[in-house]
This record gives C-alpha cells, sequence and structure tokens, in this order.
C-alpha cells in the first residue's frame, strides 16, 4: 500500500509536517514497514482543501488532528 502526502507549501501551511510525521509514528508502532510505504509529493491539485494524501489512487483531505482516526479507517482497516 502507498500512502503519498502533499508537501507542497499550501498544505506545509496546513500541517503536512505533522500528518507525516504522525503517519511514520503509526507506520511504526504498528510494525507495518513492509506493508505500507510513505511518500511526499510537491502539488497534488487539492491546494483549496486541508492537507492531500493518497492510498493508493484514493484521495482524501485531512488536518493533523484526524491523522489517526484517517490511519485506522484508511490504512489499517484495508490491509
Amino acid at each position: 500500500m502507498k500512502v503519498t502526502v502533499c508537501i507542497g507549501s499550501s498544505c506545509h501551511l496546513k500541517g503536512s509536517r505533522t500528518v507525516v510525521e504522525r503517519l511514520k509514528e503509526l507506520i511504526e508502532q504498528h510494525g507495518l514497514g513492509d506493508k505500507v510505504e510513505l511518500a511526499g509529493t510537491f502539488c497534488m491539485g487539492n491546494c483549496q482543501k486541508d492537507v492531500c494524501v493518497t492510498v493508493n489512487d484514493a484521495v482524501f483531505s485531512i488536518v493533523p488532528e484526524e491523522v489517526d482516526s484517517f490511519f485506522e479507517t484508511e490504512v489499517l482497516a484495508h490491509l
């Protein structure tokens, strides 16, 4: 599974660094380093929303406070 977080300027201002750090922690805590690839990319074209995150080809818009619930519903639930 590939999880990609936008680290472009707009998403950076909305907390993408926090999102990346928390996702990294959650992947490590659950021992999923061999199943989940975490990547960053520049602008994904959803600048008007919150931090843009994709899981495989599905696009999401999340705030840093939603990372844990996002991880449970969109990552753990699909492994």
